[in-house]
């Protein structure tokens, strides 16, 4: 059995055949957690997680590239931005997230990729993304659920942000698509939190070695998970990634730490049990 800890199958790209999709992970033995990136998309992975007794869960959040901040231009069909919202709505947030089936708060974070070009702009975007994640912090705290970050090109912020608001520092969480370095892996293991790996780790990325990453990184702390639609790892040879492909990451991990597939299977499964209490 395989979980992939961290979907999008509430993504329109599964408009056209969402339910086979689901269908051909359960009767694989692969469980997924579907992901929001908004209150749209954070309502439709809910409302998938209700239709199946077992096997597929949720996490509702914002994203931090679905805020809009007015000061930068993103892409349109960066993490489905047709419902960028101006502000957080925490309590329609809160109800959506006291569903059983939904088992954390995410994907929430910094996302320093888009970003406006003069130093002002650049601060005051910088701090509406921090004072969102914090906000989404204090969700997470009083519904006593993990959390999955979302962090690109802001380890630092993060790390500071969880080092200055101890009380809502949560207990239990995943650096989702994990890119940093070893000493960043180590930061977030010394906070009792997971690493998340997928397709991202078959792509050269300079300054990032995935394979001195993945090696550093123990296996009682590494979720496995395909952040599909998006990077579809290099075997399948298709540009749309699914839930089953993650098994792809695992053998990768599996040969990265010179061990047996399914050891990597039995305790990313165990992890992902323990991390999400599913």
């Amino acid at each position: 059995m395989l979980i992939d800890t961290h979907a999008h199958l509430n993504s329109s790209a599964f408009n056209k055949d969402r339910n086979e999709i689901i269908k051909k992970c359960l009767d694989n033995n692969v469980w997924v957690v579907n992901v929001g990136t908004n209150l749209k998309t954070s309502k439709e992975a809910a409302g998938l997680a209700k239709k199946y007794e077992q096997g597929i869960y949720s996490a509702v959040g914002l994203h931090p590239m679905n805020l809009e901040t007015g000061l930068v231009k993103i892409k349109a069909d960066v993490n489905e931005r047709k419902s960028i919202e101006s502000d957080f709505n925490y309590e329609k947030y809160k109800d959506l997230a006291k569903s059983k089936k939904v088992v954390a708060i995410g994907e929430i974070g910094l996302d320093y990729y888009w970003r406006p070009k003069t130093k002002v702009k650049k601060e005051l975007f910088k701090q509406k993304q921090k004072d969102l994640l914090l906000e989404q912090l204090k969700l997470a705290k009083e519904l006593d659920l993990p959390v999955i970050f979302h962090c690109r090109m802001a380890n630092h912020d993060l790390f500071n942000i969880l080092s200055e608001n101890p009380d809502l520092r949560p207990k239990k969480a995943v650096a989702h698509s994990f890119v940093g370095s070893v000493d960043d892996i180590r930061k977030h293991i010394d906070l009792g939190y997971y690493i998340g790996f997928n397709g991202i780790i078959f792509k050269n990325i300079e300054g990032i070695d995935f394979e001195k990453i993945i090696k550093a990184t123990p296996l009682e702390k590494i979720l496995i998970e395909t952040d599909c639609p998006y990077l579809a790892p290099p075997q399948v040879q298709t540009k749309r990634n699914q839930p089953i492909f993650v098994k792809y990451v695992a053998q990768e991990i599996a040969r990265t730490k010179n061990m047996d597939f399914e050891k990597v299977e039995e305790v990313t499964t165990e992890n992902a049990k323990t991390l999400f209490g599913i």
